[in-house]
């Protein structure tokens, strides 16, 4: 009995980690600082970072990982059209009927899955897409339109696996609360590393949660991540609002954008609310020479 239970915890880990991980993904209670507008850059050219249209560091353009979702389905060579290892926490699930590419931009909706019905304990359902490639180090930047209903919407790099596990949330809001309305949240998690990057075996993470002049729901925004060796900068339209040490964050990562469910963000269905969408106009990387 106890050998099998190991067996299903290694399995539980293995498949649906992420699902762990997202329990733990609890907002600061405070402000760090708040986000001055007037440092916004004026973009001249899609060729590099909005923080940097200059071309300062010297970055070159991902155009095989980059995709400015132009097209009627998505290009599933790139992504995953629903999350191939985690389900959703409870009460949303993850289904792909969701998921839609319309007027440029990759739509994720909630309840389009019909009469379907979904596993138990899932009440409701909503969207995920995955990229099948990882990255180590660069510039990661998306235009979104955060969803006004009460689900999070996320836009966030993690690798899940057996010995390595750590993740980065650029963007992780539910500003269709009104008490989330101006709350720009981020995170870093370190869940295990191996032996020669640390030996980690307790999870620890490093959110901050910074006020944003506007309503981040009401229209779109830029979020850019800047991730080298050495430190992990978080931007928005442009703006430097967070800077943090890399001090375990070395792991190839995968990106992701969903919405789910959340209860610490007061993130949980509202039958009166089901018209929400987040929307995805572009997914951009780059790497420096």
């Amino acid at each position: 009995m106890k050998l099998k239970l190991i067996t299903l915890l290694t399995l539980a880990i293995a498949i649906g980690g992420s699902a762990f991980a997202q329990n733990l993904t609890i907002p600061p209670k405070n402000y760090v600082d708040s986000v001055n507008l007037e440092q916004a850059p004026v973009r001249s050219t899609a060729d590099f970072p909005l923080s940097d249209q200059a071309n300062s560091k010297d970055w070159t353009k991902l155009e095989k990982y980059s995709d400015e979702f132009n097209a009627t389905q998505l290009n599933e060579k790139r992504w995953y059209p629903n999350n191939p290892g985690w389900k959703g926490r409870q009460p949303t699930y993850f289904h792909g009927s969701n998921v839609s590419l319309e007027n440029g931009n990759v739509v994720i909706r909630v309840n389009k899955h019909g009469d379907e019905q979904l596993p138990e304990g899932f009440t409701h359902s909503t969207g995920f897409i995955k990229s099948k490639t990882k990255f180590l180090y660069g510039y990661f930047e998306a235009e979104v339109q955060l969803m006004d209903a009460p689900w999070v919407s996320g836009f966030w790099m993690t690798n899940g696996s057996k010995d390595w596990w750590t993740e980065i949330d650029i963007c992780e809001n539910a500003p269709g609360l009104s008490y989330n309305r101006h709350d720009l949240n981020s995170n870093i998690h370190v869940f295990k590393t191996p032996k020669d990057k640390g030996d980690i075996k307790k999870h620890f993470s490093r959110a901050k949660k910074y006020y944003f002049p506007e309503e981040l729901q009401a229209d779109f925004h830029v979020w850019g991540l800047e991730w080298t060796p050495k430190y992990i900068r978080f931007y928005i339209d442009g703006i430097l609002f967070r800077e943090a040490e890399n001090t375990h964050w070395h792991q190839p990562l995968e990106v992701n954008f969903n919405c789910e469910s959340n209860k610490w963000f007061g993130a949980l269905p509202d039958d009166k609310r089901l018209d929400g969408e987040y929307k995805v106009n572009y997914f951009r990387a780059w790497k420096q020479k």
